[in-house]
């Protein structure tokens, strides 16, 4: 049996007085059968009070609103009603239990000397109630609404402002077509009269400041442009019809560079294309002869590790050979040969470290050719990886010589090596 708040339920409300306040009550409905409804009032918000009225409603995070109808005859496990359903009305802070519910009677509010010019039936607000506790005290809402700016109603900062300063009610005036058709941040109109900037310039870089300070990738740019120089960078990547992205790229090949990016011809470059481009090349540059550098220490240290364990290759008393790597080169051509993986990944950085060595397995009749390559654990003396060509298991009797006639003489050989 369905026992729960979800059999139709839903919220209207209606505005009315009481003792001479305007006030919002919502009730709430629901289907008891398919022929009986049930109806009562759940909530009361006052345009005055700082409190509202609520009884036999809950809220929870995960379900929303809950209204207990044990008095109007739902059951419930037990017989038991909700902890929530009592009957009785508790005051609780203005904020809470606002369903939203449509309201089928505004107009009333206009009826209400008090209200008259609140301009509540052009506006249309979420919540009249609110919208009209706005009116109470900043009746230059009317202003606002009935110039086709309703939009930025619920601002105080705005509204403020109209109350204060008649030359930025002008302002507002001149510049309705655009706050009518864009929204506009409240920080962007007001700074857009402070300095007569435009208002979709200073928005532009509202939302780029914005996305710089979530973009975990563009944090080196916030961490170099800071509070005016933000605005700055901005003006300056909007000027050479750049982006922070392609600005990033140039900063870290400058940074790359060594140079001082506390100068500004290096930080706002006066034609930024045709120096990012330089940058880049140069940095690309200096790049490719670094891991040149690398590359030839990386093969000088190779070569080291396999004649210190040349003495692990074996020839004897079998059809194989095993042969130990002796460069970089020799993984990339394994590699490519049997088309695995061996020359990429890394492994030639884990041989330099002696963390694992790389064999290759030749029949004795064609010891050029790759056949099998192997992977040995220099810390655990074990087999960790043995695969042909498209790394396939290799056959029984080349698995019976790795495993039963070279890892008993490497271990050995190991053994007489650290001794």
């Amino acid at each position: 049996m369905r026992t729960n708040d979800y059999c139709g339920l839903r919220f209207y409300s209606y505005l009315t007085t009481i003792q001479k306040e305007l006030v919002k009550i919502t009730v709430a409905i629901r289907n008891k059968n398919k022929k009986i409804r049930l109806i009562k009032q759940v909530a009361i918000h006052g345009v005055y009070s700082d409190e509202c009225l609520v009884r036999d409603i809950e809220y929870n995070y995960m379900g929303g609103y809950r209204v207990g109808w044990f008095a109007e005859g739902i059951k419930y496990p037990c017989n038991i009603p909700p902890f929530y359903n009592d009957g009785k009305w508790y005051a609780v802070e203005y904020k809470y239990f606002n369903t939203w519910a449509p309201v089928i009677n505004p107009k009333f509010a206009l009826t209400l000397p008090q209200f008259r010019y609140s301009a509540v039936d052009i506006q249309d607000p979420p919540c009249i109630v609110t919208y009209l506790r706005t009116y109470l005290k900043y009746p230059q809402v009317e202003y606002l609404v009935k110039a086709g700016l309703g939009k930025y109603a619920d601002s105080t900062m705005i509204l403020k402002k109209i109350g204060e300063d008649k030359a930025f009610r002008k302002w507002l005036m001149a510049h309705r077509a655009e706050l009518t058709e864009h929204y506009y941040y409240v920080d962007v109109i007001l700074r857009a009269y402070r300095t007569g900037k435009s208002l979709d310039a200073l928005q532009t870089y509202r939302e780029a400041k914005i996305k710089l300070s979530h973009d975990q990738h563009l944090k080196p740019i916030c961490e170099l442009f800071k509070g005016a120089e933000r605005e700055r960078f901005f003006d300056y990547i909007s000027k050479q019809n750049t982006n922070a992205n392609t600005y990033l790229d140039y900063l870290k090949a400058c940074q790359n560079l060594g140079l001082d990016m506390t100068e500004d011809k290096n930080l706002f470059p006066h034609d930024f294309k045709r120096w990012h481009d330089i940058r880049i090349d140069q940095y690309a540059t200096k790049k490719a002869i670094e891991d040149e550098e690398k590359r030839k220490e990386l093969y000088i240290q190779f070569a080291a590790v396999a004649e210190k364990c040349l003495s692990l290759q074996h020839a004897k008393r079998s059809a194989f050979i095993f042969i130990i790597a002796h460069s970089p080169a020799d993984l990339i051509r394994e590699g490519e040969m049997l088309h695995h993986c061996v020359g990429r990944m890394g492994y030639d950085q884990k041989f330099v470290r002696e963390e694992t060595l790389i064999f290759f397995i030749r029949n004795k009749q064609e010891p050029d050719t790759p056949f099998v390559t192997v992977e040995y654990s220099l810390k655990n003396r074990k087999i960790l990886q043995c695969y042909g060509e498209h790394d396939h298991k290799p056959s029984e009797d080349v698995l019976h010589y790795v495993n039963k006639v070279w890892l008993p003489y490497a271990n050995k050989q190991i053994r007489q090596i650290a001794a």
